[in-house]
């Protein structure tokens, strides 16, 4: 009966500790999403400039680099290209908050935004400046390359 005791309670606590991982990956992409919104909400709007970095006008890589300083106190690189390089290769289907989502519109530009959750990326749009836009959408979806992870 001591033994029985025994494994039933290794069991009952691996169990709460398992979950409380879970629950901690949770919160933790709950907190990424937020942080995320929140630079959104700071820069919708604000329109595209080519090699931009500031509120006075963004390409897609400045801006993408400016969400992760701000809200990851994460420094990356300048370039979609140098941008491309970093991080861990994750597949679509495992996107999280945070990824980078990697495009090639043309044969001579690369496109970078960043994964905010349930098949929306924001990005510095040419034409309409930071928008959130879906993965789904048949332009974007025909030139999706690959996603990169940055956040652990």
């Amino acid at each position: 009966m001591g033994k029985l005791k025994l494994v039933s309670s290794i069991f009952i606590i691996s169990i709460l500790i398992s979950s409380c991982g879970v629950s901690r990956k949770a919160a933790s992409a709950s907190s990424v999403k937020l942080k995320l919104e929140k630079q959104y909400q700071q820069y919708k709007g604000t329109p595209y400039k080519y090699g931009g970095t500031d509120r006075r006008g963004f390409d897609c890589s400045g801006f993408t680099q400016l969400v992760y300083r701000n809200a990851f106190r994460i420094e990356l690189p300048r370039t979609t290209e140098a941008m491309a390089k970093t991080g861990k290769k994750v597949s679509k289907h495992t996107l999280r908050p945070g990824d980078l989502v990697f495009f090639r519109p043309s044969r001579k530009y690369r496109h970078v935004g960043i994964f905010m959750g349930n098949g929306i990326f924001m990005h510095s749009s040419t034409s309409n400046g930071i928008i959130k836009s879906k993965l789904s959408n048949p332009y974007w979806k025909k030139k999706y390359k690959f996603a990169k992870r940055i956040l652990k």
